[in-house]
């Protein structure tokens, strides 16, 4: 369905309109949502400059019932900022100020538009940081950080957005502006409407405002990296690791299919061997919680076990910042197909990573493993070669197969990328009936005209229709 947004021009906003094809197409599509083949072309951008601007749109496309998708920097894997029905595309971009730095109170506000390296730039000179930033914070924006609840890297060890996030300024679908949240370091005031819309993906407001927890810079930070045996070993070493609290900033895991693919990308030598990278954050005693993770990985024979100087880290990063761009451009004929992005309990991690293999294995599949090992998360990508039916049907079949072991484990479909466009098949199967009609009441509750970003998240929305309010019809 075409909407007419046509009385944008009339609206009086510091703020850009456009209803050119080049525009709308550039909106059409994220990094997901290629890969998916998801998303539509929207009727009209608007890039918003300010609160006023984003409350302006929202009420007036409220009033008509046009769908509104924020936008930002497109850099979402389900398909999250796309529209599903056309209407508006709500550019954020342009809303890209650090508002303030209070370093006394480990506190910083920002706008949605802001990209999360900007955050540690912004307080590197307080000896600050912002440590659940994901892999891809030098692209990505703080508001897709906060609607999708990413996290990162250092999750094993600092947790994700959501425990980072204080206080929330946000546009409602009708325009009202609200805050939620507090900048005290604890409240038990109210409801707790940050932690609601943080994840939300914006389908219940639009986040114009976030003010963000920070932590002091570690004094000492240092990296390595252990080969082992077997991708068995390698993943019951985390599962230890982390089991017999070892203090580990981050614990990556990458297959020996992984370490070819950044080898061709990133120009780098790692052995064609399952590894094990790891950083380790300390103000004092560094180099005891190194040598008790060595004797850990020790139990489970690894091979070697080295720690780069503080001038290597950088490098030592590199193949794993560079992973989504390596599944790209792998091999011409081969396209990655689904961003596998499950989460088990940890006591679950190697048998998970174990079943992901012998299905590739049994469909014979390209598929790399790889992931924030410490807490459960398991990225893999299955690659094909799009004019093949069968190999498609096949990847299809074993990326499922993998959602579902993972629901019946306890886990999650999506740890950090959000359901999008792209998991709405396994809300209720992760959740239960029940749940999913709660959140589809809350949906109702503060957007009844279903204008927010619609066609995301809830499983009816699967052939197309919008969420009415039981009190509407169209």
């Amino acid at each position: 369905m075409t909407y007419d947004c046509s009385f944008l021009s009339d609206l009086d906003i510091a703020g850009d309109v456009s209803f050119g094809e080049s525009a709308r197409e550039t909106h059409a599509a994220d990094f997901g949502a290629d890969e998916l083949g998801l998303g539509v072309t929207p009727d009209a951008v608007v890039w918003v400059e300010s609160t006023p601007d984003v409350s302006a749109v929202l009420a007036a496309a409220n009033d008509r019932r046009v769908p509104v998708t924020p936008y930002a920097a497109g850099t979402g894997l389900e398909g999250n900022a796309v529209p599903a029905h056309r209407g508006i595309s709500l550019d954020l971009s342009r809303m890209n100020s650090v508002l303030d730095v209070r370093a006394d109170d480990f506190q910083i506000d920002v706008e949605p538009g802001v990209l999360g390296a900007e955050v540690d730039e912004a307080v590197a000179s307080e000896g600050l940081f912002f440590p659940p930033l994901p892999s891809s914070g030098d692209i990505s924006t703080v508001g897709g950080m906060v609607a999708n609840d990413a996290s990162g890297m250092q999750t094993v060890k600092y947790g994700e957005v959501a425990d980072w996030v204080l206080e929330l300024e946000a546009v409602l679908a009708d325009g009202s502006v609200i805050t939620a949240g507090s900048k005290a370091a604890k409240t038990s005031s109210g409801y707790n409407l940050a932690d609601l819309l943080v994840g939300s993906e914006g389908t219940l407001a639009v986040v114009t405002r976030i003010t963000l927890r920070l932590a002091g810079r570690p004094e000492q930070i240092r990296g390595g990296r252990a080969l082992f045996p077997s991708l068995d070993a390698a993943t019951q070493a985390v599962f230890d690791a982390v089991r017999s609290g070892v203090d580990v900033a981050k614990i990556e895991l990458l297959d020996e299919a992984t370490a070819r693919l950044a080898n061709a990308y990133t120009g780098t030598d790692l052995p064609d061997a399952p590894t094990v990278f790891l950083e380790f954050h300390a103000n004092h005693g560094v180099e005891e919680e190194i040598e008790f993770c060595r004797a850990v990985f020790d139990d489970h024979d690894a091979e070697r076990f080295e720690v780069a100087e503080e001038d290597e880290m950088d490098t030592l990063w590199q193949a794993r910042k560079d992973l989504s761009f390596a599944l790209q451009t792998w091999d011409p004929d081969l396209s990655p197909m689904h961003p596998g992005d499950v989460t088990v309990p940890i006591s679950d991690y190697p048998e998970v990573v174990h079943y992901v293999k012998d299905l590739a294995d049994e469909h014979d599949l390209l598929v790399p493993c790889f992931g924030h090992a410490g807490d459960g998360n398991v990225h893999y990508s299955v690659l094909v070669d799009e004019s093949d039916d069968e190999q498609v049907a096949a990847a299809e079949e074993l990326y499922a197969a993998v959602v579902e072991r993972v629901i019946e484990m306890g886990g999650t479909a999506t740890g950090e990328h959000g359901i999008g466009l792209g998991k709405r098949e396994f809300l209720e199967a992760e959740h239960g009936a029940a749940t999913v009609e709660t959140m589809r009441r809350l949906k109702r509750a503060l957007d009844p005209r279903d204008t927010l970003n619609p066609g995301k998240i809830f499983p009816e929305t699967m052939d197309g229709e919008r969420v009415q309010a039981d009190s509407e019809t169209e």
